[in-house]
């Protein structure tokens, strides 16, 4: 048994853990040294000789287990630096992570659901102060914005949460998975934490999602961040009769095998077999390989691509309070042209160009993040307008 894995299987607090289906296996690699399986049940674990295909992969040669075993911070450290590699279910290993890292302040990462009229929905909290909320782009999960959680925490209440429909948030058929509904969720979540108004920072759709919650509920919203926010076309769009014939509950059906679909995935993400490019691919092959899952992404992109631009850059007018928007140079999902719409419809947004492309959280951490700190740390929720 190798000391360093013993030493975290003694420190482990089932508190901040989460199994959505009861119990979990994680295998845990040394690299060239051996792996076990650290299996949570009913809030034990134990380490075991490995059987079967585990539920998360953790890996790490033996100095970096070591580090992680020594240091209560170590875990997530050597993860962000590229020294532990988490491969398969996010949410089970950084749970395990944030299980044995015997942090017991604010600063704590812990993984958490909230249940709320939809269903549950995931989270992953940490810190204290005024809350931001963290919603993350089509086909991702609250993983996409771990750094981010890391980054804010230290001066605020942080909550990344998967959208229903993504990551391991309930994925109710026949939803409509619009704006609408995610932002019905999002309150719904809010309220289940006892969260009466917080700051938004949003992603790609998860942008949108905030747009719409600073559109429908600003009493609950201080500041809205949107990074590459997905906005309504103003192009043509020559799929649109077709879309509108297609219904999204065709996803129930999985017409490609397992295996081709994880091909396909990779492909289409640069070093997708690498650091965070796959762990994004792992969260979003995680989702999409289920019935549900599968639907509730074609309904989202279908409704994203659906929009009415009229209505929308109308509506968006009306935002209300502060707003920062990241673009990417090198975004081709929603190019920085966006840009100048934005500012024909709000004239007193913020703007940040950065050379990355759609996700600058993970692209372009250090300059995303010294701009998240200094636009909310000037506007306390409570005292937001």
């Amino acid at each position: 048994m190798d000391p360093s894995l013993q030493a975290l299987v003694d420190r482990f607090d089932p508190d901040p853990f989460d199994a959505p289906a009861g119990r979990a296996v994680l295998r845990l690699v040394v690299e060239g040294a051996g792996e076990w399986d650290a299996v949570v049940d009913g809030g034990e674990l134990e380490l075991r000789a490995p059987s079967g295909r585990p539920d998360a992969r953790l890996s790490a040669d033996a100095a970096t287990w070591q580090r992680v075993a020594s240091d209560v911070r170590g875990g997530l450290d050597a993860f962000r630096r590229g020294k532990l590699h988490l491969r398969d279910d996010l949410h089970l290993a950084v749970g395990f992570l944030a299980a044995t890292s015997a942090v017991a302040g604010p600063e704590r990462l812990a993984l958490r659901r909230a249940d709320t009229p939809m269903g549950d929905i995931a989270l992953l909290c940490a810190g204290e102060g005024d809350p931001v909320v963290m919603l993350h782009g089509l086909g991702a999960t609250k993983a996409s914005f771990l750094p981010t959680v890391a980054a804010l925490a230290g001066s605020h209440r942080v909550v990344a949460l998967d959208l229903p429909g993504f990551g391991d948030s309930v994925k109710p058929v026949g939803a409509a998975y619009d704006p609408a509904f995610f932002a019905e969720g999002v309150v719904g979540a809010l309220d289940a934490l006892g969260i009466a108004r917080a700051h938004f920072v949003g992603n790609s759709m998860g942008g949108r999602v905030a747009l719409e919650l600073g559109l429908a509920y600003p009493q609950r919203v201080g500041r809205l961040a949107l990074l590459a926010p997905s906005l309504a076309w103003l192009r043509d769009r020559p799929w649109l009769k077709l879309l509108q014939a297609v219904p999204p509950e065709l996803g129930l059906l999985q017409p490609a095998p397992r295996a081709v679909v994880e091909r396909i995935a990779r492909s289409m993400v640069p070093g997708g077999d690498d650091g965070w490019s796959a762990v994004g691919v792992d969260e979003f092959l995680r989702a999409y390989l289920t019935p549900r899952g599968r639907a509730a992404f074609y309904a989202a992109a279908r409704n994203i691509y659906l929009e009415d631009p009229e209505e929308f850059w109308t509506r968006l007018r009306e935002l209300q309070g502060e707003s920062l928007f990241v673009w990417g140079r090198q975004d081709r999902l929603v190019p920085i042209g966006f840009a100048r719409h934005v500012r024909d419809a709000l004239p007193a947004a913020e703007h940040l160009e950065l050379d990355c492309g759609h996700v600058p959280q993970l692209e372009a951490p250090r300059e995303t993040h010294a701009a998240l700190k200094r636009f909310l740390a000037t506007a306390p929720v409570a005292a937001v307008a």
